[in-house]
């Protein structure tokens, strides 16, 4: 049976602790081309299980948890998936693509997919204990980013912001946050762009209001973060509101 759900579209939840933000996207397709998610990401199969492959490797289950940095390809069953992101937490376990979560790890996953923003507080609090807290002048980065994409600071006033030389200032917001300051940026700008197709904007619209030079940036830059496009992206958004 599919399962029931109340959240249509894609949401992007500031967590009351963490500057992050916890990002639904639902998948209305049955296969992912190989990509590396930015961040980590749990997937809860809509009818079936989820298979996620990497070099020869293989995990399967029907709420998966994936580590960061690793391409790999994402089979589903029928009616796809949903998915969400938890930005600025470290993966805390030793598996190299992927773990099967159970229990109230698993729980936890169904009810954030649909909406529940206590419940995706309580995962990302129970996944969080491998990430260190962050910095206050790079929690205030984030935040500032993660609201305006299309302010896109430089490399140089990060520096001078965190009173560092720019190569130090780098490193200092890498492992701090796990993504490279540019990075972070891309990533914030296609969280944005995704927010403005949810909410029914033109894809060059969300283009342009992201920060991306064009639609055919913007579609580069989804597909290799994402592993579709942004027109089967809002197929999905329109799927999963006819639910």
């Amino acid at each position: 049976m599919r399962q029931a759900v109340g959240l249509p579209m894609i949401e992007a939840m500031p967590d009351p602790v963490s500057p992050f933000t916890s990002t639904i996207l639902p998948i209305g397709v049955t296969r992912l081309a190989a990509h590396p998610n930015v961040v980590m990401a749990v997937l809860v199969g809509r009818t079936g299980p989820i298979i996620v492959e990497y070099d020869g490797a293989r995990v399967t289950g029907d709420v998966l948890l994936v580590r960061p940095g690793v391409v790999h390809s994402v089979t589903l069953a029928e009616h796809g998936a949903d998915v969400v992101y938890l930005n600025g937490l470290t993966f805390p376990f030793e598996a190299p693509l992927a773990v099967a979560l159970k229990g109230i790890l698993e729980q936890l996953a169904r009810r954030s997919v649909g909406g529940d923003r206590g419940a995706i507080e309580e995962l990302r609090a129970r996944l969080a204990f491998a990430t260190s807290p962050l910095p206050v002048k790079i929690a205030d980065i984030v935040r500032a980013t993660q609201a305006d994409p299309m302010r896109r600071m430089t490399q140089d006033e990060l520096a001078r912001y965190l009173d560092m030389e720019r190569t130090r200032a780098l490193r200092c917001f890498k492992a701090a946050t796990g993504l490279t300051f540019r990075r972070f940026k891309l990533w914030s700008g296609l969280q944005h762009a995704a927010l403005q197709m949810a909410g029914h904007a033109l894809v060059r619209t969300a283009a342009i209001d992201a920060g991306f030079a064009d639609t055919a940036h913007l579609s580069r830059a989804f597909g290799s973060m994402f592993g579709l496009s942004p027109s089967t992206a809002i197929a999905g958004l329109d799927d999963r509101g006819s639910e």
